[in-house]
């Protein structure tokens, strides 16, 4: 399959919750998914995550896909049924490795995300003791 195809997959996979499908087109070892508010460097905590959000996604609308070469970009709108959330835009650029996606770049409006999750989000371990020292 070519990286495009891989990504439109992917995404189909998570819409549909087969998260061992989806799982299973990134790389287990060297993965990185990166957003404005969380990391996951090990595709199980990932759709863990997803898996976790099963019960506010009503729909994940692929808009626009595009790639060059290896790199994939996509448009994506993050429908839920969350009343104070409601919708959200994502912009998503995978890197494909061979046949399987290596990195996620997620790129939204955090705050949404944040809020929802009542400031309770996975974060990485220098931001936690950051935090921790602030208080």
């Amino acid at each position: 399959m070519k990286p495009k195809d891989i990504v439109a997959q992917f995404v189909a996979d998570i819409q549909a919750q087969r998260f061992d499908e989806a799982k299973a087109l990134l790389v287990s070892d060297g993965f990185e998914y990166v957003g404005p508010n969380m990391r996951f460097v090990n595709p199980d905590d990932l759709m863990a995550y997803q898996f976790g959000m099963v019960a506010i996604q009503k729909a994940l609308i692929l808009r626009q896909l595009s790639a060059e070469e290896e790199q994939v970009f996509a448009i994506l709108d993050y429908r839920t049924n969350f009343e104070p959330i409601g919708d959200v835009r994502l912009a998503v650029w995978f890197s494909v490795l061979g046949d399987k996606i290596q990195k996620i770049e997620a790129f939204y409006n955090a705050a949404v995300v944040e809020n929802m999750l009542g400031g309770n989000f996975p974060q990485s371990t220098a931001k936690a003791a950051a935090d921790k020292t602030a208080e």
